[in-house]
């Protein structure tokens, strides 16, 4: 299913955060969780009762948590929370359904779906016992009181893009399995070191890319961000100098590219998160061929319902999987 089915441009810019800022993965770092005994008036959610935690989240709220919570909302961050072994009791989607996180499907094919703007009638209507959100943007004009209103309501990042370590960690704090955060981390990290000595074993030290193409355009991932992170941080690629240079002057995880810019793109290996599908014509356009991976048959593809849009244990579990079948198999 794709992320964004037959989307212009303008659109896609309306979207901010779930568009260009898709799959939201940056390297600021939020704390964890501080415990807080304390029932002042500070508390956001109201005194604390038996069966809660006291916690300060990141925007200084302190959130009456409960022991055990059944009824999560926390939408966008369904990644931590299944890696965690917690099934939300509804999970992100983009008009009505059209599009939701599809690599997570195998876990959350029962879940119903909210909007991805989460309106307030909507979330009281599943209902949830606590409400996790991502960053201050998604409580901004005063949503957090509304929020706070339906369900004990904490904000992980004080930052648009959260690194997934320090948000799976601190995911992990609000529900007590903080071993279990440790565990998924140092699986992954222990994953990722073998998959980069089996590409070096397998086709030395290359350079490599991530090109999104939505509604006709190119856009390139970020070298620190999404599945750039993956790439260059996890897997040892090369940084090719357009992606470089890209990163540098893009706030975004994926930042537009020209055709005319791409042919200046000398990477080894190009993969491409094809939202268009196979008779775009931007694919057929002669700089596009022009480009060397793609001259030498170096493109591999996938579809925007896999988890190169994403970013979290999960999603870079799989990035890592697709990589290997492709360059190392």
């Amino acid at each position: 299913m794709s992320i964004f089915p037959k989307i212009n441009l303008l659109t896609i810019a309306s979207f901010g955060v779930l568009a260009l800022g898709l799959a939201a993965c940056g390297n600021q770092a939020e704390d964890t969780p501080k415990t807080d005994n304390s029932t002042s008036s500070e508390v956001s959610t109201g005194e604390e009762q038996p069966g809660t935690r006291t916690l300060t989240d990141a925007l200084g709220n302190k959130v009456a948590i409960p022991e055990n919570p059944k009824r999560v909302l926390a939408s966008y961050l369904e990644d931590p929370l299944v890696a965690l072994g917690i099934t939300p009791i509804a999970q992100w989607s983009l008009n009505e359904g059209a599009s939701i996180q599809g690599y997570l499907q195998d876990y959350l094919k029962d879940v119903d779906l909210i909007n991805y703007d989460l309106p307030f009638e909507e979330v009281q209507s599943f209902e949830p016992d606590l409400i996790i959100m991502d960053s201050p943007s998604m409580v901004e004009g005063g949503k957090y009181g509304q929020y706070s209103a339906i369900a004990p309501t904490y904000v992980i990042g004080a930052e648009m893009n959260n690194d997934w370590r320090e948000e799976l960690r601190t995911i992990g704090g609000i529900f007590a399995k903080e071993d279990k955060a440790e565990q998924v981390i140092a699986d992954y990290e222990t994953k990722a070191g073998e998959a980069k000595a089996r590409i070096e074993e397998k086709i030395g030290k290359k350079s490599a890319a991530a090109i999104w193409l939505v509604g006709g355009s190119f856009f390139v991932v970020n070298k620190e961000l999404s599945s750039g992170d993956v790439l260059y941080n996890d897997l040892g690629f090369e940084v090719p100098a357009v992606v470089a240079e890209i990163s540098a002057s893009g706030e975004n995880n994926w930042n537009a590219v020209s055709l005319e810019k791409l042919v200046e793109l000398d990477a080894d290996y190009l993969f491409l998160v094809n939202s268009d599908g196979s008779e775009s014509a931007a694919l057929s356009d002669s700089l596009w061929q022009s480009i060397p991976a793609v001259k030498a048959g170096n493109v591999y593809e996938f579809g925007a319902d896999t988890s190169w849009l994403y970013t979290g244990a999960i999603a870079n579990d799989q990035m890592i999987d697709d990589v290997l079948e492709s360059v190392a198999k």
